[in-house]
């Protein structure tokens, strides 16, 4: 299948439900299910974000603004991963005991607007890495459109791209918690580091970045692009000087730059 097959296959697989409450990241993938579901689902369809100090404010801000601009009806789900009991020890199976809590929550708000259905934005790229969150969804009976739709990644952003969708080149993003290597604690303070750590980044011009979380040690995994602008002598010193401000000691680059789920790379 092509991709505007795939397309019609989500577009048909959506038809078939009452109504559907979307898990809304405002994200790449989230934002175009969000926004097919409502082309054909109308006001049966509602938009559900998660608020947590792992979810930066200017994420939660962009996805509010979005279904205002659509006329989507939004709900903030207020979801704090670090009072899931295990959740700060970070074990492997964090993203599942978060997944696991959220959509409990998000079931909670559908039932009490009357929707039926509970949907979230995975794609089929994700069936190649490490994604214990994915258990959380068949458990908790959430459906999953795009994965069913068998569409990748690049199809989606071709496809957003195509409907005029603002999200269609934006950087993939993962909440903040993954930032640190299994077994490290996750704690409020280090989570704030590494937000301000990449929101430091995006403001100097990087597209694509992480920033993992090595104790004293913040390492830059970044793109082309990033790689490009790390050139610039001024500009690595400035970094340094304001990464330590926010309380590393030391600051490196991956070589490789950046990759989806590095931190499974120990695994």
């Amino acid at each position: 299948m092509d991709m505007y097959e795939k397309r019609e296959k989500l577009r048909q697989y959506l038809a078939g439900f009452e109504s559907v409450a979307v898990s809304f990241s405002g994200g790449v993938d989230s934002t175009f299910l969000l926004k097919t579901a409502h082309e054909i689902l109308g006001g049966r369809v509602i938009a559900i974000t998660a608020s947590s100090c792992s979810f930066p404010k200017r994420e939660l801000k962009e996805a509010a603004g979005f279904c205002e601009k659509e006329g989507i009806r939004h709900f903030v789900c207020e979801s704090e991963e670090l009072d899931i009991e295990g959740f700060s020890q970070n074990p492997t199976n964090r993203c599942y005991l978060c997944k696991k809590e959220l959509f409990k929550k998000i079931w909670a708000i559908a039932r009490e607007q009357g929707i039926s259905q509970v949907a979230e934005g995975s794609n089929t790229d994700d069936d190649g890495d490490y994604r214990p969150g994915l258990t959380a969804v068949a458990e908790e009976g959430v459906i999953s459109p795009l994965r069913h739709a068998e569409l990748t990644k690049d199809e989606i952003r071709a496809l957003s791209k195509d409907i005029g969708l603002p999200t269609w080149d934006k950087p993939s993003f993962a909440c903040l918690s993954s930032r640190f290597p299994y077994g490290e604690s996750i704690t409020a303070e280090r989570l704030t580091m590494i937000d301000k750590a990449e929101q430091l980044l995006l403001d100097a011009g990087f597209w694509q970045v992480r920033v993992r979380y090595h104790g004293n040690l913040a390492r830059i995994e970044t793109d082309q692009n990033g790689f490009r602008l790390l050139e610039d002598l001024n500009l690595r010193e400035r970094l340094h000087r304001e990464f330590k401000q926010i309380g590393f000691t030391y600051v490196a680059i991956d070589l490789l730059g950046y990759r989806t789920g590095s931190m499974n790379e120990t695994l």
